[in-house]
């Protein structure tokens, strides 16, 4: 069984996570590294703490002692508005500190919300759209599906 920790963004800590377990559930998006028959359990689900990102010092030390085999910073953080600019850092801290993999990205980037970030200049000049391939390579109709 795998075991995974979701970190998601300050603004959306009222998210209930419907999409992240959604695509978990159908393997979709960043989840499409874990096979079908492979079980994954979500240890810990916990937001960023805010800008700049104070609880990503702590929740995945927390995350890991609960059995966490990867950690996934959600979608969110990289389509969100405006984007997370502190994501690479946060992937390069929770692997450097804590010897865990950071996967970015949970479920697949809504279309809508696609569409609009490849119009914006800083989206893709920062980027972005490179960080993400499992994401940017998801079926077209998958990602309406998220809207």
């Amino acid at each position: 069984m795998k075991k995974i920790g979701i970190i998601i963004c300050d603004r959306y800590k009222g998210c209930g996570g419907g999409k992240c377990f959604r695509a978990l559930r159908e393997r979709a998006g960043a989840f499409s590294v874990y096979q079908m028959e492979e079980q994954v359990e979500v240890v810990g689900f916990s937001s960023c703490g805010g800008c700049p990102g104070g609880n990503v010092e702590y929740v995945p030390e927390e995350m890991k002692k609960n059995g966490a085999q990867a950690i996934h910073l959600a979608t969110g953080l990289v389509v969100g508005y405006p984007p997370c600019p502190r994501i690479r850092q946060f992937k390069e801290f929770i692997e450097s500190a804590y010897q865990i993999p950071v996967v970015i990205g949970t479920h697949p980037i809504p279309l809508k919300y696609l569409e609009k970030h490849q119009k914006l200049n800083f989206w893709t000049q920062s980027g972005m759209d490179k960080l993400v391939p499992s994401l940017m390579n998801e079926d077209p109709g998958v990602m309406k599906e998220y809207n």
